[in-house]
């Protein structure tokens, strides 16, 4: 009896640490964490397994190290490769810049078509059927290599005429025939051109009144008296939307039969000029009369010089003085008025012009004496 007890409490103490175990196994409590900081024995286990790794597999570790060691190597070459790449295009971008500068400056479109012409032509080399191979691969080479340049300075030369096209819509008149025909009855007659600025009227901006317009002392009196003998046109730098409304209040009598403005001049080297060829009328029969002739108009053979006049100057008689001379021109309608307006060159016309006249009556009053004496 007591060897079946003894059996039995041994039997029940093995079953119950069994049990035990069975609730704090790996199973019932899943994937084990990692430990916050490595403990000893993994750090032995690693180290071991580092010395076998050395030992059975030394070959490929230094298979890798190898590589490692020769990526840098091949990275760096090509940073070099590309680099020099990169400048390289800049430099033949800055190059063809400045070289396509200096020709615009240089030379005209058409000269640059001429100087061309060659290199233009080299990039479309024939090669006969019959020439030699080493001959036929040669002239591919060349070919080749002057296709870029050729192909760089047809379409610079494309682009130079579109945008010459373009600025010249804005720097010539915008029409070639400024004024309609003059009608068959009137051939005869002088175009008489005027400025506005300084001529005509003065204007200025001040703070108090803003902009004011002055007219020029005995500017009435000048418009009606010739408007008798010429055809006058106002031919002025100014914008239209100016010009138009100070003619309106200027002429009430619409003396002057045609005004042009800003866009009607040629612009050249950052000015506006007045271009007479433009106004479809004989150059021997314009005059062009401005305070600023000789600044403002390409015809300077066609120019008749005025004292600019200034608001302050209340006593100005300039354009009464010129009234003799211009309606003298009237009716003897000289040939070329260009021929006579070169013998007063260097001289004041209004003075000049009494002076001559004076010396002209002078002298046909001694003809008249000498007539007379004659007779008796």
């Amino acid at each position: 009896m007591s060897s079946a007890l003894i059996l039995r409490s041994r039997l029940a103490s093995s079953l119950s640490k069994r049990y035990i175990r069975f609730l704090s196994s790996d199973v019932v409590s899943g994937a084990p964490k990692e430990p916050l900081a490595p403990s000893s024995a993994s750090v032995a286990s690693a180290t071991s397994t580092a010395s076998s790794s050395a030992g059975n597999g030394g070959e490929s570790a230094a298979a890798a190290a190898a590589v490692a060691d020769q990526a840098p190597v091949e990275s760096s070459s090509n940073s070099k490769g590309w680099r020099f790449f990169k400048y390289g295009l800049i430099g033949a971008l800055t190059g063809a810049t400045a070289t396509a500068g200096y020709a615009s400056y240089a030379y005209t479109t058409d000269e640059i078509d001429e100087k061309t012409k060659a290199l233009r032509a080299s990039a479309n080399l024939s090669i006969a059927e019959d020439a030699p191979a080493v001959e036929k691969f040669q002239n591919f080479l060349y070919s080749a290599a002057m296709t870029v340049p050729a192909k760089a300075t047809e379409l610079y030369l494309d682009l130079r005429r579109l945008v010459e096209e373009q600025v010249q819509g804005f720097s010539e008149p915008y029409a070639e025939k400024l004024l309609p025909d003059l009608h068959p009855a009137e051939q005869h007659v002088f175009t008489l051109v005027l400025d506005l600025q300084e001529t005509l009227i003065h204007y200025d901006w001040t703070r108090e009144k803003g902009w004011q317009t002055f007219k020029r002392p005995g500017v009435d009196a000048f418009l009606e008296h010739l408007a008798q003998f010429y055809e006058i046109v106002v031919y002025s730098d100014e914008q239209s939307m100016f010009v138009d409304p100070v003619v309106e209040r200027l002429d009430p009598k619409h003396c002057i039969r045609y005004r042009l403005s800003k866009a009607a001049t040629k612009y050249q080297n950052g000015k506006h000029y007045r271009d007479l060829s433009k106004l479809n009328r004989n150059p021997a029969k314009i005059l062009y009369l401005s305070g600023h002739a000789l600044e403002g108009c390409l015809q300077h053979e066609n120019c008749v010089p005025i004292k600019p006049w200034k608001k302050n100057d209340a006593d100005d008689t300039a354009l009464l003085d010129f009234i003799p001379f211009l309606e003298f021109v009237a009716r003897t309608s000289p040939s070329d008025i260009r021929q006579v307006l070169a013998s007063y060159q260097g001289c004041e016309i209004p003075s000049e012009f009494i002076r001559r006249s004076k010396d002209y009556q002078r002298r046909m009053q001694e003809q008249k004496q000498q007539g007379r004496f004659w007779k008796r």
